[in-house]
Parts: structure tokens; sequence; C-alpha cells
């Protein structure tokens, strides 16, 4: 059944009283898939299922895949994202979508109205240990910002320098999530869980000199990590952890709504 006659089918059901709203809603959530052409499959109503809509994956895709997949998108959801996206493949992009926006410290594209404003329960923060780490950090910040949070960045408090993030404490407890930025050694997760009372997702970066092995290191750190209340991404993966932290703020005013 395609996806036109399933919609049909499911309205003349509530219509005719076979079905209630409440059950449509869950069936809806599981309509087909838009083919495009023969690369891809379109998802659009994944935001119905998990509160956010689908995230293209810049890296494999030619620009003009890129553009149809963003165009349907985009017919169904007011912001449509493309991650890692280079420079020469968002101008490539800009040529068929000219209002395309693009994030360079994030390598993000976007379709983004001009009125976005947050819209989304809570604060994520943003933290980085070093300069180095901005570029995955910038990837949580938009991604976050993108999907309707309100953000708080702090860049450049490692440990180094562990002063610099202890002047930042009121700032810290401002945050109702935090995302921790780090490469090297990887320790800043671990101070920051023992500043503050609420969770933190720990995002490993590949910066560091040999030893490190591409984030391994900072990886490893952060799942041994003594503080409680740490969750870890994956090594460079600035959009998970900005998801995770969406979802644990969805979570909480959810839980909100059915207790009050």
């Amino acid at each position: 059944m395609t996806q036109p006659a399933a919609l049909r089918a499911l309205l003349n059901a509530v219509a005719q009283g076979h079905l209630a709203p409440e059950q449509a809603f869950e069936q809806l959530k599981y309509l087909e898939f838009e083919p495009i052409q023969e690369f891809a499959k379109v998802d659009h109503h994944r935001a119905l299922r998990t509160g956010f809509p689908e995230v293209i994956w810049g890296p494999g895709k030619t620009p003009g895949q890129i553009v149809e997949i963003m165009r349907s998108l985009h017919q169904h959801h007011p912001v449509v994202m493309a991650t890692r996206i280079e420079r020469l493949v968002y101008e490539q992009i800009r040529q068929d979508l000219p209002m395309a926006m693009y994030y360079s410290p994030a390598r993000i594209c976007a379709l983004v109205p001009l009125n976005l404003n947050p819209c989304q329960p809570g604060t994520i923060g943003v933290l980085t240990a070093g300069t180095a780490d901005l570029p995955v950090a910038e990837e949580a910040a938009v991604t976050a910002e993108l999907s309707g949070f309100h953000v708080k960045r702090l860049w450049d408090v490692g440990v180094a320098g562990l002063h610099r993030v202890l002047h930042h404490q009121q700032l810290l407890r401002q945050m109702d999530v935090m995302i921790v930025v780090a490469g090297m050694e990887g320790a800043l997760p671990s101070v920051v869980a023992g500043l503050v009372g609420g969770p933190i997702i720990a995002v490993p970066t590949s910066i560091g000199y040999g030893a490190s092995f591409q984030g391994l290191a900072a990886l490893l750190t952060m799942l041994n990590s003594c503080a409680t209340g740490i969750g870890v991404v994956n090594i460079d993966n600035g959009f998970g952890a900005a998801m995770l932290a969406g979802q644990i703020l969805r979570t909480v005013n959810r839980l909100g709504e059915k207790t009050s």
C-alpha cells in the first residue's frame, strides 16, 4: 500500500468510528518512507516516533543526492540538517538550494526558517577542554540549537589550567545537561561531573599526540571515570551527544507533564 493510500484508509477509519484518534496517531508513526530515486528512502515520520526528524549524514553522498534528500525533508520539516559537509560540497549544494545555510566550524549545512527560536525545554551546555576541540563542540552546539534547544558555550577550560573551569561554576549550574568535549587524556568530564549535579555527556575527540591513538585514549579515560553521572558517546560524535542531551531534556519534560 502506498503512503497516500495508507493515510486515506487511516483517516477513513477514524471518520467512520472504527479507529480512535489515539490509535491512528500511533499508526501514523509507522507509515511508509518516501523513496528518492534509487539511492534513499526518507523517513518523514521519524519525528513522530523519536521527537526529532531525520538528519542527513553527508560523507559518501554526492551533492546532488544531498540536495534531493533535503528537498524531500523540507516539505515536512521547517529545519533540515546535513552533517559533516565540507565547504566545497556546500558550495555545490547552494547552487540548487540558495537558501541553505552553512555553519563552518560545525560542518553542518541546513535549511532554517528566519524566526528560529528555542522551543524545547531546558538548557544544554557545551564545554571544550581546548580550542582544537571546537569543531566537534560546535557540531554539538549547532545541532542542539537547530533542534530547538537553548545552548550555552564555554570554550578552552581544560584541566591543564583547572582554575579556568572553576571560575565558571555559576555558569555551569545554569546548564541542565552538559556536553563536555575533550581530546588528549580526556579528563575534563570527570572534573565537571564532580562540580555539578546534572547529567554529563562526554565526547572524546581525536585531538592529541601519537599515544592518544586518534581519541582512543580520551575515550577510555571517559569510560573509566571515577565520577558518576557520565555517559560517553563515540569519538568526535558531537551530533550524537546533542541528540542524547535533547532526549534527556524531553524525557524530563514529559515526566513533569505526567506528574503535574
